[in-house]
């Protein structure tokens, strides 16, 4: 088939974008733990996040993308975000997890209900949303903004993102939900 993606039997070259970029979110998760250099740990997110941009490209350039490699990015950028909202939760306070344990809540809630599990559209607005959540983390994190502007900051990212989720159940649900036959017209209707 003409334009299908490449099956390869290892990690491609996007997997090897995505793979260093797990690898900066492990060195970004040591530094917040270990209380390191802010702008180390500034510096590192921001590699991630724009090499976020570079895994995709090149496997839709290379016609190597794979249900494997979007899986590996999805959650190579869900732990980037957990440990980034872990870490500005510490200066904004413990409601920032919950924009780091979406994805784990919604991964958690599909086990209960497997209609959840169900394809979702390709979305612009739901990378978008995403890609807003690690840009505005690393704002947060810098510590570049006041406390007061960093909170309605990460506070409208939140809800960006409570949004963008509730979309996918929403749309989810109605697709998995039986559609009722419509009830057939009757012909003593004519009379």
């Amino acid at each position: 088939m003409v334009g299908a993606p490449v099956r390869s039997r290892g990690l491609g070259v996007a997997d090897g974008i995505t793979l260093f970029r797990a690898v900066l979110g492990g060195g970004i998760l040591a530094l917040a733990v270990d209380g390191g250099a802010v702008w180390t740990l500034v510096f590192l997110a921001s590699a991630a996040l724009a090499l976020d941009l570079a895994d995709g490209v090149v496997a839709r350039r290379s016609g190597t993308e794979s249900g494997f490699g979007a899986a590996f990015d999805m959650e190579t950028d869900a732990l980037l975000i957990l440990v980034l909202s872990a870490f500005v939760a510490l200066g904004l306070g413990p409601w920032v997890l919950v924009t780091g344990l979406m994805r784990y809540a919604f991964g958690a809630a599909s086990w209960l209900a497997p209609w959840l599990r169900g394809p979702l559209p390709p979305s612009r607005a739901r990378k978008a949303v995403a890609a807003v959540q690690g840009v505005v983390l690393v704002v947060a994190a810098a510590g570049v903004l006041p406390v007061a502007a960093a909170t309605v900051l990460v506070a409208s990212a939140l809800a960006a993102l409570v949004w963008s989720f509730g979309r996918d159940v929403l749309g989810l649900w109605s697709a998995a939900r039986p559609r009722t036959a419509r009830a057939p017209r009757s012909a003593s209707a004519r009379t």
